[in-house]
């Protein structure tokens, strides 16, 4: 009995609309296009209802899937140049006023299912930790890198950050390099710069959930010793409030010195 008449079948068995939503609980996304096909004929409201809840997923699930196609492509190109070992590369903290910058890098294992991992600022932090999680248990290989506060104010943060992901790159074997907006000269791999790559490869996304998963963690320890800055919510960003606490309870030692430059 093919697929076609066993969902017939099991949708001519239902009795009320609970079952046959029951039902539709039961199958894959993939199986939609078919169950909504065979609910046509049912003119009820209600079924007419969750025909279009059941369309609308299936949309969904296959614009996902031709994102995740496309979200590899540079991974892909790179293997089918020979190379083996392609690292994804990005940062967290270039902007705030405090704390070091960190980096990512990744080796991301391709036979897993990535699906859902994105640009670490596109997902939410409960999303965030599942990713974290899943990279430090699946990838091939990954590594953090940080320079500090004080690195910052010497070297500029541009620097700190290329310093940041040089560091990264310590732990992690990689033959290529696929790197959001900046190049690392000093590093003699083969490489790619990517504006926005944290969108546009699935690796440099996977090293900017491991860069800013690490980063608030820190900053989360930060808060606990520094409530009054709070930068549990502000991640040591420059919010109104975080202005307003340096102006009445001064620095500390995290803060980057070069970035208050028109307040101290």
């Amino acid at each position: 009995m093919n697929k076609s008449k066993m969902l017939l079948d099991a949708i001519e068995s239902c009795n009320s609309i609970q079952d046959i939503k029951k039902l539709s609980d039961g199958i894959s996304v993939e199986e939609y296009p078919k169950f909504c096909k065979i609910l046509e004929s049912d003119k009820r409201k209600s079924v007419g209802q969750l025909i279009m809840r059941l369309t609308r997923k299936f949309e969904s699930h296959e614009k996902e899937l031709l994102r995740m196609q496309k979200i590899f492509e540079y991974e892909k190109s790179a293997q089918s140049q020979g190379y083996l070992l392609i690292a994804g590369i990005d940062e967290a903290g270039r902007g705030p006023l405090v704390g070091p910058v960190v980096a990512g890098a990744v080796v991301l294992d391709q036979s897993v299912d990535w699906t859902g991992i994105d640009d670490s600022k596109k997902l939410s932090e409960e999303k965030r930790n599942y990713f974290y999680d899943k990279i430090v248990k699946y990838a091939i290989s990954y590594g953090v890198g940080m320079a500090s506060h004080d690195e910052i104010d010497e070297i500029n943060i541009l620097n700190a950050t290329k310093l940041a992901m040089s560091r990264a790159l310590e732990n992690v074997s990689a033959d290529f390099l696929l790197i959001d907006a900046v190049k690392l000269t000093d590093i003699p791999i083969e490489q790619i710069s990517i504006i926005k790559g944290d969108s546009l490869s699935a690796s440099i996304a996977a090293a900017s959930i491991i860069a800013k998963v690490t980063r608030d963690r820190m900053l989360l320890e930060l808060h606990e010793a520094y409530p009054m800055y709070d930068f549990k919510n502000n991640k040591g960003y420059g919010t109104e409030s975080h202005y307003k606490a340096i102006k009445e309870f001064g620095v500390i030692n995290e803060h980057r010195r070069s970035f208050l430059k028109n307040i101290l």
